[in-house]
């Protein structure tokens, strides 16, 4: 699928507010390990964004979107959460990549990774890390995209399901902008 990816100010996040709410009731209702359990309150939604806002106004997280060319309504978001501490600034963590379920398996979390690698690379953030459900399908993606498994943490959250799962955490390191490899 062709989309056009977006990275947002405060201002424009704010503006799509609707929609940004839309796109994480849509992966908490079906399933996805995102921090939330379904029936998603609105208020808890809002609260969420609120913080994603007020993160990004501090300078401390980039929001990225996708939406079809032309379109307005968005197919998937995905954030990278910089680290503040002197000695950390060059790492972040890649948080929240929602994909709305009419839009999955059609490269648009692909899409959005890569576009968050670049931007990861303009700010100089060479080493991203990310968590996921350990078994989720989530994990083909990451592999595939260079990201290597360094384990697995066991009950480390409560699902939909009401039973504990593994996390799985990944890392990858970026290398200059000119060669636009990873390692």
């Amino acid at each position: 699928m062709d989309v056009t990816i977006a990275c947002l100010s405060a201002a424009e996040a704010r503006t799509l507010l609707p929609q940004l709410h839309e796109l994480l009731h849509d992966a908490v209702d079906s399933g996805a390990s995102v921090g939330f359990l379904p029936p998603l309150p609105a208020s808890e939604a809002a609260a969420y964004w609120q913080s994603v806002i007020e993160a990004m106004e501090a300078g401390h997280r980039v929001l990225l979107v996708a939406h079809q060319p032309g379109e307005t309504d968005l197919l998937g978001t995905v954030q990278l959460d910089l680290a503040t501490r002197p000695n950390s600034r060059l790492r972040a963590e890649v948080s929240k990549l929602l994909v709305h379920r009419r839009a999955r398996r059609q490269g648009v979390a692909r899409q959005l990774l890569q576009a968050l690698e670049q931007q990861a690379l303009e700010l100089d953030r060479t080493t991203l890390i990310l968590d996921t459900r350990h078994g989720d399908g989530a994990e083909q993606l990451y592999q595939s995209m260079g990201y290597h498994f360094v384990g697995a943490i066991p009950e480390y959250f409560i699902n939909n399901d009401g039973q504990p799962h593994a996390t799985a955490v990944y890392y990858k390191l970026l290398i200059a902008k000119a060669s636009g490899e990873s390692k």
